[in-house]
């Protein structure tokens, strides 16, 4: 059976131009190389190597579409444009709408680069015809299936300014490239990889009790991080691994970390 609806607080913008490509390719995290194959997942990050925005990149002919938080998309075209400076491209909202859903994969659909059992994305212009016939999916069932994935959410777990791409599970989620060459950020994401041990990142939780996200998790009086995201009784926190130890609580619920 295949179920979708219209994700409204996505959005698309069209990149174009001789140099779409290249211009890409020395902007974001991952290898805009693959998107012969299919979607890619990629970040663009500050200078220092911080997370400012997250997006799926899908190739459109010679042009690509950026699927990207509709509440971040003007940023985003905003902060593009100030790389552009020379660059043959043109950066700006598209017409058509994001559509997400589970179940086979539908003509000109494509499947979610972060991890399959995400699901499918589609983009066309008129979304009601696109989804005639289809079963109606609740938008909660998706975000169950995302925090059970620990797949992070953009303004959730991951913060423009704040977050860091590996901590956030970029990596496992086929977000970064190593090997493709300089990106903004480059050198501190190398850095990261290469020459540290990661104390902190995003986990996956049992939350046993209530616990609303935001609420601290502790151990031992100590905060130990942040409960971010639930579902029933799962969870996202961002944690600090070497506080893990112990009883974890976040309020009067108990945090369990699943491995």
């Amino acid at each position: 059976m295949t179920s979708g609806f219209h994700a409204a607080d996505r959005a698309v913008l069209r990149v174009s131009g001789a140099d779409t490509r290249d211009f890409l390719q020395g902007l974001v995290t991952n290898d805009v190389g693959r998107l012969a194959a299919g979607p890619v997942y990629a970040a663009l990050l500050s200078p220092q190597g911080k997370y400012l925005f997250d997006f799926i990149l899908v190739a459109d002919g010679d042009d690509v579409l950026i699927d990207v938080k509709a509440d971040r998309a003007a940023a985003l075209v905003q902060r593009l444009t100030l790389y552009r400076l020379r660059a043959k491209v043109t950066i700006g909202a598209e017409r058509r709408v994001v559509v997400l859903g589970i179940g086979a994969v539908p003509d000109a659909a494509v499947a979610d680069p972060r991890d399959p059992d995400l699901g499918w994305r589609a983009y066309p212009v008129e979304p009601a015809a696109f989804l005639a016939g289809m079963t109606p999916l609740e938008p909660a069932s998706l975000e169950a299936r995302r925090i059970g994935l620990a797949v992070p959410e953009t303004g959730i777990e991951l913060v423009p300014e704040e977050s860091y791409i590996l901590e956030m599970g970029f990596e496992r989620l086929h977000g970064v490239d190593f090997r493709k060459g300089c990106y903004v950020g480059q050198e501190v994401t190398a850095r990261m990889k290469h020459k540290t041990e990661l104390r902190k990142g995003l986990a996956r939780v049992r939350v046993e009790g209530r616990a609303a996200p935001g609420t601290e998790i502790r151990a031992g009086g100590k905060v130990a991080g942040t409960l971010l995201s639930t579902a029933g009784d799962q969870g996202l926190a961002y944690l600090r691994f070497d506080r893990v130890t112990g009883e974890l609580a976040a309020g009067d619920a108990r945090i369990v970390p699943i491995p």
